[in-house]
């Protein structure tokens, strides 16, 4: 029971909110239809209360900290959601939807790092998908960037980022599906280390990867910290888990896979 001190967020569903940057995805056909799944789904979206706590920095460390998706999507500063955030909170309920036990059973290790993997790696499609179609995106001014900034840390060159570039927006299914795996892969081996040590050595055999440099971009500590504390195991979820691990492996399009398993129904 929630304490009579204890803030509460207002909660809302998609056609509540203000979606920005969503004339950019008017050309991805997919996008409207992971918008109508949260719409069919009646899924709400929270927002911080108004006052000191209403800030960026608060929803920030809110939603690295507790982003399990049978909560709720991600915690919003106000009414403005990004058409990228929409997208991404929609692959994270069709993963639980797809992954979970029944209400109130603990996620398993590896739902949590399927779904963050698949949600994470449609934003890379996106990006292929925007690159030459919507160069003024805000998402792309953000998301760019940010991805340019992990791939120079990890040492590749300028024109190494501009090919690896040309690449996703030359085939954004097949970058999707890359990079999916890498981060499935990823964080099952750091989950599985029990030393720095081991899990360096876990990270080094990834070192060869088409997005190697793109790795630390991503939140890996908090999706292998948050399953530690969050996760349980259980032998007929996590069974689930591999029956779509090998089936997306194993498809000409994972996304198409996708789509037709768990959009369309």
């Amino acid at each position: 029971m929630r304490s009579s001190r204890e803030p509460a967020f207002d909660e809302y569903v998609v056609d509540e909110l203000t979606i920005e940057d969503e004339d950019s995805f008017r050309h991805v056909g997919l996008y409207a239809d992971l918008k109508q799944v949260l719409r069919d789904a009646g899924y709400r979206f929270r927002v911080l209360p108004a006052g000191p706590a209403g800030r960026w920095e608060c929803a920030q460390l809110l939603n690295l900290s507790f982003w399990g998706a049978a909560t709720g999507g991600d915690v919003l500063v106000d009414r403005n959601l990004p058409a990228d955030v929409l997208a991404h909170a929609a692959w994270h309920h069709l993963a639980n939807r797809a992954l979970a036990g029944e209400p109130g059973t603990p996620p398993t290790a590896g739902a949590l790092f399927l779904g963050e993997a698949i949600a994470s790696a449609f934003d890379l499609y996106l990006v292929g998908r925007l690159l030459g179609h919507a160069p003024e995106s805000s998402f792309l001014e953000t998301q760019v960037p940010a991805m340019a900034e992990a791939a120079q840390a990890a040492g590749l060159s300028a024109d190494g980022f501009e090919a690896l570039l040309e690449g996703v927006a030359q085939d954004p299914e097949r970058a999707f599906a890359d990079l999916r795996e890498l981060l499935s892969d990823a964080t099952a081996a750091l989950f599985a280390c029990d030393s720095a040590e081991a899990a360096l050595a876990a990270l080094v055999r990834f070192d060869d990867h088409r997005f190697a440099s793109l790795l630390h971009h991503y939140e890996l500590s908090n999706w292998v910290l948050y399953a530690r504390a969050y996760a349980r195991p259980s032998v007929d979820l996590e069974a689930r888990v591999t029956a779509v691990e090998r089936a997306l492996r194993a498809a000409p399009v994972a996304l198409d896979w996708l789509i037709c398993e768990w959009v369309v129904p």
